[in-house]
């Protein structure tokens, strides 16, 4: 193992820099522990460099407007760094740093990226969009199925080109036009070929009046991701989640971005629920998924449900080809990532420690790299340190480590 260090961080100037309080202990670099979830805060020019100028403002780009970036998609406003990079900030959305000159480096360069990781002993990060969505849905806001198309392939190329920098650290998770199961077969077997080590999914297609996950539809698909032997990733907020910004409830802003915020959790259990009674993990035993970004306390209860039903509803008689319990499907092939559940966890880590990964969800407004006046949040080893105490050392080193590792093929 490598020797324990922790350099507590702060924010000053688009650096986190050191704190005055370091700690003793680092279980992360203990483990050369693997985060499975953070998100590229995208550079400017990561479209208007790539794609055709002969779309003019359709493309994806940043506009200062009353001392804010924002990004735009045609002329619809789409969020800015700011709102998506709170790591170092002190205080919550709708508060947010203005642009790119407030916020971490870190977020948005790639060697920034890795001293940020060599600081908290973190090996390597697995690497998700903001501006595209977290499935992709973003891009139907273009209108044009060719620039759409455009647009994600100019992602995925950016981002292998980000990660290049180190790309047994940094890994890349290839975006998906998913409102084209053709075109999703050529850009799964295009991004193997680039360098991509995983592969995106929208984890809800029918909020964009696509066929659920469970349709034969998407079979073309699982078999492309199958062949090239990627896993699928199915990260939360990729459906429907205007609910987020408009308040609709009435409740306020800040008491709807957590209600909102929290039950998006849940939408990936209609997503694991689908996979499962689909007959995707059936038909395809070697394809690897990740429910990205949802926690992992639920897993344990809802697989306990998911077994009850089946059982009671004698669905063998039905489908005798689905030979497995869902739980068994899901001790099989399924991942599910935590970053902030304590009590929540110990069950789900006991019972399946095969499947369990670890994240901080940077620099996203809830990950575990808080403000100055820190409070409700903690740094990755502090919240490694009480989250994990008393898990043995096997459960630890697959969490933190191999069950990663060997999903995404680090070394």
């Amino acid at each position: 193992m490598l020797e324990p260090i922790r350099i507590p961080l702060a924010f000053v100037s688009g650096h986190l820099y050191p704190r005055e309080d370091p700690m003793s202990e680092n279980l992360l670099s203990q483990y050369r522990a693997i985060d499975t979830d953070t998100h590229i805060t995208e550079p400017p020019g990561v479209w208007t460099d790539r794609v055709a100028s002969k779309w003019g403002d359709a493309i994806p780009h940043v506009k200062r407007m009353e001392g804010r970036d924002i990004w735009f998609i045609k002329d619809q406003p789409v969020g800015g760094p700011g709102w998506t990079t709170m790591a170092g900030f002190n205080g919550s959305y709708p508060d947010s740093p203005m642009g790119y000159e407030d916020i971490p480096k870190s977020s948005y360069d790639a060697k920034e990226r890795l001293a940020h990781m060599d600081a908290e002993g973190i090996l390597a990060q697995v690497l998700y969009p903001n501006v595209g969505g977290f499935g992709g849905g973003g891009f139907l806001k273009l209108g044009e199925p060719e620039l759409m198309l455009d647009c994600v392939r100019a992602y995925n190329d950016f981002l292998v080109d980000w990660c290049s920098a180190d790309p047994n650290r940094l890994i890349a998770v290839a975006s998906m036009p998913f409102w084209d199961v053709d075109a999703c077969v050529e850009e799964v077997h295009r991004a193997a070929s680039i360098g991509h080590k995983a592969i995106l999914a929208c984890s809800d297609p029918r909020a964009f009046d696509e066929p659920g996950l469970c349709d034969p539809h998407w079979d073309k698909f699982w078999a492309a991701c199958n062949e090239v032997g990627l896993p699928v990733s199915f990260h939360i907020g990729a459906g429907d989640v205007s609910d987020l910004i408009s308040d609709v409830s009435g409740l306020g802003t800040r008491r709807n971005f957590a209600r909102v915020s929290s039950m998006i959790f849940m939408q990936n259990v209609t997503c694991l629920a689908d996979l499962i009674f689909g007959g995707v993990c059936h038909r395809y035993p070697d394809l690897k998924l990740v429910s990205v970004e949802s926690g992992v306390g639920w897993i344990p209860s809802y697989l306990e449900a998911a077994d009850w039903q089946w059982t009671a509803a004698e669905g063998r008689k039905e489908h005798p080809e689905m030979d497995l319990l869902p739980s068994e499907y899901f001790r099989r092939q399924i991942y599910g990532c935590f970053w902030f559940e304590k009590a929540g966890i110990a069950s789900a880590l006991e019972q399946y420690p095969d499947n369990m990964l670890w994240e901080t969800d940077y620099p996203h407004p809830t990950c575990q790299h808080p403000g100055l006046e820190e409070g409700w949040a903690e740094h990755p080893s502090a919240y490694a340190e009480k989250a994990l105490r008393g898990i043995s050392e096997s459960t630890l080193q697959k969490v933190l480590h191999s069950n990663a590792a060997a999903l995404y093929g680090i070394s």
